[in-house]
């Protein structure tokens, strides 16, 4: 199916894997990074590259265990992909991105409306 960036990136932005990505299917908007779905070919070498793990594989079906909900962040990724713009190089961090890195529920709180 795809990868996707979940809200670990949120007010980050590190872009690490931005280069890596063979298909340039990262996009941005101010708050954090996007995979567009319909362009990632499932590689996975974005993954290793992230420093705050926030990119996620698709689960295998039946995992009981994974901890997001990967429907939702298809849709949060697809829409910042249309609306966003395609980064294919590494840029600085978001100024505050070590302040927030390890915070937790970041979408609901900063950007969920």
């Amino acid at each position: 199916m795809t990868h996707v960036v979940t809200d670990g990136c949120i007010k980050c932005k590190y872009t690490d894997c931005v280069e890596v990505c063979p298909v340039d299917c990262f996009y941005e908007d101010d708050d954090m990074l996007a995979i567009h779905p319909e362009e990632c070919i499932d590689c996975g070498v974005c993954i290793p590259e992230c420093p705050i793990d926030a990119i996620k594989a698709e689960p295998d079906s039946g995992d009981e265990n994974e901890e997001i909900d990967f429907v939702k962040w298809v849709e949060i990724n697809q829409a910042i992909s249309e609306r966003g713009n395609n980064i294919t190089e590494i840029k600085d961090p978001l100024p505050d991105a070590d302040l927030y890195k390890d915070e937790i529920g970041k979408y609901e709180k900063y950007m969920k409306k």
